[in-house]
């Protein structure tokens, strides 16, 4: 499944996810301009890695990405979830949210490897809180999702709560099949599951206790 856009409106341009973006963006194109040596030393120092945990390194990993389809993902899901969640906190307020987001990620991923060498980059911690967010607060939203069937494809309108409790559901899974793999493999690496948990869970107890604007009764007041 992939999903394409949602059905629920927003009343401002999105200006802190656009800056968001774009500084992902610009970082990830810094980082395939370096050489190999350089580009492992710049992940190796700004990436999460728990052996030599440094607290700095849960702001700095959530900006670095390890290739195309991961900045790609990342900057899509984002897209697609943000601006309605960013509508309702305002901006500043929202780059609070997806930064602790981001963090709380980030720990439960250290926590739970703190053995680890092994570096850990990308946004999808801080993604995964505004996906959170956005199931407590837009349950009834439509996701519009491509669906392969065979080999063609076709749109279908998939209510946000259940497409959301899925994802979460998947990554608590593919989390536990990974440590069960893990125990009876010496490879690493791959993706932090768990810290897509952990994001998920800190952007619904977020959003939860942060003050939000209703954005139904915004759009009846701006008809008078």
């Amino acid at each position: 499944m992939i999903p394409l856009r949602d059905s629920q409106p927003s009343n401002h341009t999105p200006f802190m996810t656009i800056l968001l973006i774009v500084t992902n963006v610009f970082l990830f194109f810094y980082e395939i301009s370096l050489d190999q040596y350089s580009l492992n030393h710049l992940i190796a120092h700004y990436g999460i890695v728990p052996l030599r945990f440094q607290p700095a390194d849960l702001l700095t990993s959530m900006f670095l990405h390890g290739g195309w389809m991961h900045i790609i993902g990342n900057m899509w899901f984002l897209w697609l979830y943000v601006d309605n969640v960013e509508d309702i906190l305002g901006s500043f307020q929202f780059l609070i949210f997806y930064l602790l987001c981001g963090i709380g990620a980030g720990l439960v991923h250290f926590l739970l490897n703190a053995d680890s060498r092994i570096p850990t980059i990308g946004a999808s911690g801080a993604i995964a809180g505004v996906m959170g967010a956005y199931l407590i607060k837009f349950p009834h939203a439509r996701i519009v999702t491509l669906l392969p069937i065979f080999i063609f494809f076709t749109l279908i309108e998939i209510p946000a709560w259940l497409i959301l409790i899925y994802w979460f559901v998947l990554q608590i899974f593919s989390g536990a099949s990974s440590i069960a793999y893990s125990n009876v493999s010496a490879e690493g690496g791959g993706v932090a599951w768990f810290a897509h948990v952990g994001g998920f869970v800190a952007g619904v107890i977020l959003i939860t206790v942060m003050r939000t604007r209703d954005p139904f009764r915004y759009r009846a007041d701006l008809r008078w």
